[in-house]
């Protein structure tokens, strides 16, 4: 007799085929690919992407519908909407409730609440908070964030969860973020569970890399949504540094005009051996294209709780120049690119100077090199058992 699959109840504010709101979407997604034969997954979601105004076209909205190994409910904008998700969420038989942000209104904050308060039946939920528990997202509108987490600590919001950290960096934001509610909660287990990479696709990573043209400049990408919590205004400062040729391409939303303007006016004070443009918003179908065709992903980023974009590149055989925020370390020794202080700006000028002369003389980490070590942490199996034992221990607790 086959053995019932535990039913996971996922809720995130965006996903497929949304992409806008980058890390989030693709953490669920990956889990759908990699777990979707051994779980009965189900997505709760918005019918919209990030900041659009208009529902997906190719949906049914106040339905079920398949999307690859999962069925995703899409709930339209609307009060009517907030009011009918803990309807849907007591209508839909799980085992474990997975939140995917720790301050979402709607996505989380509403079922916690009405948890609290016994409006929904009790099941053991798994809080993934993504990153926002970091110092340094903490740190942005710290006014609103810290007076809402002192007060909902105090009513035993959190009491009771699972936590899932994906890395043991992300456990000790959540501890430090907690203090004494952590402590206090006598069931709250912290499980470091990396987020499931992508599988390689084949295709993609076989295809031949466009070849550099003699004395092209070093072909840099920013590819993150244009906001402060991205750096982009930290990047460019650290291009005012640069000595050497570079030609410099931002893709991604803009998801704070303000914050754009002031990012525009950075780069109308580059210097002239720095070429920027901005490419606008890539499709994930053209991701793994972009970074081909660029000579190292340069990501200066505040914080990350994993950084989907910084393996993508590695599995397409593009090194990183990334900040020493994220779960990815101690890439020089690897060979496959640098991870160095924020702070340092001068050492970051320096390591994009010292790029463009390995690239001009065709001594750059190999492609080969990199895709090794990428495909090595993707095929990881501690990384998919320990996602496994995230959900099969969560269904089974008291």
């Amino acid at each position: 007799m086959l053995e019932r699959r535990t039913t996971v109840l996922a809720l995130v504010h965006y996903y497929l085929p949304g992409f806008k709101a980058g890390g989030p979407i693709r953490s669920i997604s990956n889990l759908v690919e990699r777990l979707g034969d051994q779980f009965d997954l189900r997505i709760i979601a918005a019918d919209r992407d990030f900041r659009d105004d208009t529902p997906y076209t190719d949906i049914v909205v106040n339905s079920w519908n398949q999307i690859g190994n999962a069925r995703v409910y899409y709930l339209p904008a609307g009060i009517h909407s907030i009011r009918s998700l803990l309807r849907l969420i007591s209508d839909t038989p799980h085992d474990v409730l997975y939140l995917n942000s720790f301050f979402d209104p709607v996505f989380t904050q509403l079922p916690l609440w009405a948890r609290r308060f016994n409006f929904l039946d009790t099941k053991p939920i798994i809080l993934a908070p993504r990153g926002e528990l970091a110092p340094g997202s903490l740190s942005r509108k710290s006014w609103k964030k810290r007076p809402f987490m002192a007060i909902a600590s105090w009513f035993g919001l959190y009491n009771d969860l699972t936590w899932q950290a994906s890395s043991e960096r992300e456990a000790g934001d959540i501890r430090r973020a907690m203090g004494k509610t952590a402590r206090r909660t006598k069931i709250a287990p912290i499980v470091i569970a990396q987020d499931l990479p992508p599988l390689p696709d084949e295709e993609e990573v076989s295809e031949r890399r466009p070849e550099r043209k003699e004395h092209q400049p070093l072909r840099l990408a920013f590819l993150a949504r244009i906001s402060p919590s991205k750096n982009l205004d930290h990047a460019l400062r650290i291009l005012t540094q640069v000595r050497m040729p570079v030609d410099v391409t931002i893709n991604g939303p803009i998801d704070d005009k303000a914050y754009w303007r002031a990012c525009q006016r950075l780069i109308a004070q580059l210097p002239a051996n720095v070429s920027v443009r901005y490419g606008g918003v890539v499709a994930p179908s053209e991701v793994a294209s972009v970074l081909k065709s660029c000579d190292m992903l340069f990501l200066p980023t505040r914080s990350e709780n994993y950084g989907h974009v910084i393996i993508e590149s590695m599995l397409v055989g593009t090194p990183v120049l990334i900040a020493d925020t994220t779960p990815w370390r101690d890439l020089e020794h690897a060979g496959v690119g640098w991870d160095l202080p924020l702070d340092d700006e001068r050492q970051f000028a320096q390591k994009i100077d010292e790029a463009a002369q390995l690239a001009k003389e065709g001594r750059m980490p190999s492609r080969a090199t990199v895709q090794s070590y990428a495909r090595a942490r993707v095929l990881d199996p501690e990384i998919l058992s320990a996602n496994q034992r995230l959900f099969k221990e969560a269904a089974v607790r008291d």
